[in-house]
């Protein structure tokens, strides 16, 4: 019972991992930054995310450009793209295998089918886990990194945005779950290789005994 209550808890949190990586992933709030001037009735936030850029002033007024060109883009935006989207697809493919391999649902027939199952959707939410943590410390590496450039102007300077730590605390729900899945099969499956079942023998008297009985029965 404490077995499938923790699982259950694992996969709330692989839930709440992959709408988090989603999110991430679509957002443009990975860089932000805020241009007050001399007026702040005139203030422009600008968002950059990995497939938009977005503009928000003061006035109400906001307008995004969608990211055509592919190989205009920096390295690590090229990565962190391809990263988010297999950390989804992971992340995915994980919550569709562990509903099989829980012990609270009736699918995936015998108990060694849903440890074994169990044990492959932790794997993909490891998997799934390291490919967002990646993205998420290169992009902030680069964001600091620019921001304590001093030949680059105040201008154009950022800081990160609710996206990097929506990918840093999705890809730490995703780590979790999938040690706890993978735990939970290992522990159970180590404890039956060092305890073995039990197997009831006869001693040998009584089996000849036995043997003698039934010899005589047909005499």
């Amino acid at each position: 019972m404490a077995s499938a209550s923790l699982q259950f808890f694992a996969f709330i949190l692989a839930l709440f991992g992959v709408f988090g990586d989603i999110a991430a992933t679509l957002l443009p709030h990975w860089k932000v930054n805020a241009d007050v001037g001399s007026n702040i009735i005139t203030a422009i936030t600008q968002m950059q995310g990995l497939w938009m850029d977005c503009t928000w002033y003061s006035t109400g007024m906001f307008s995004c450009t969608l990211k055509y060109s592919i190989l205009s883009l920096p390295v690590y935006i090229q990565a962190a793209r391809t990263t988010m989207v297999l950390s989804c697809i992971l992340s995915a493919f994980g919550i569709c295998i562990t509903t099989v391999g829980m012990k609270c649902t009736k699918l995936g027939g015998d108990t060694d089918s849903k440890n074994h199952a169990c044990f492959a959707g932790g794997l993909c939410f490891i998997l799934a886990g390291i490919f967002g943590l990646v993205p998420t410390c290169w992009y902030t590496r680069e964001i600091i990194s620019n921001f304590l450039d001093q030949t680059i102007p105040e201008s154009s300077k950022h800081e990160p945005g609710g996206a990097v730590y929506t990918g840093f605390i999705s890809a730490g729900f995703l780590l979790i779950a999938g040690v706890i899945f993978c735990s939970s099969c290992f522990k159970r499956q180590q404890g039956a290789w060092i305890y073995p079942p039990k197997q009831h023998h006869l001693p040998s008297t009584e089996q000849e005994s036995n043997a003698g009985y039934n010899l005589k029965d047909y005499v």
